[in-house]
């Protein structure tokens, strides 16, 4: 069922919201001292991509330095990506079967607003993808 919701989010709305990720991730990089960031964005983006059957967990290491990178990160790239999320899960919404992914699509807006201090697992044994 998993890869059945992942293929169906790819074509819906995964690429799109991947594409936007990889944008901002090629912009953060360019300006060298947002590398840090242009990273989180890469990874976040191949997890909006097939985030299906994977979740995101808290780091326990981090600390007060992801938070301020977690600021800096919304004025940079953080509200447009999410506002994204937010109209997507919107548009998906309208028919029946896109329901459950217009639902992921609003659990992704959290992560698109703080993606640092967070790490991807796999669902099934909560071990780090």
């Amino acid at each position: 069922m998993r890869t059945l919701l992942n293929i169906i989010w790819l074509v819906l709305s995964g690429f799109w919201m991947f594409l936007g990720y990889m944008l901002a991730g090629v912009v953060l990089c360019i300006l060298i001292l947002t590398i840090p960031w242009g990273i989180a964005s890469f990874r976040i983006g191949l997890y909006a991509l097939w985030p299906f059957g994977r979740t995101i967990v808290d780091k326990p290491t981090s600390g007060v330095g992801s938070f301020l990178g977690n600021v800096v990160w919304v004025i940079l790239a953080g509200w447009w990506l999410a506002i994204g999320h937010i109209i997507t899960g919107i548009a998906l919404c309208i028919t029946i079967i896109g329901i459950p992914l217009g639902i992921a699509s609003f659990k992704l807006v959290p992560i698109s607003l703080m993606p640092l201090g967070k790490v991807i697992v796999d669902s099934r044994t909560l071990q780090p993808v």
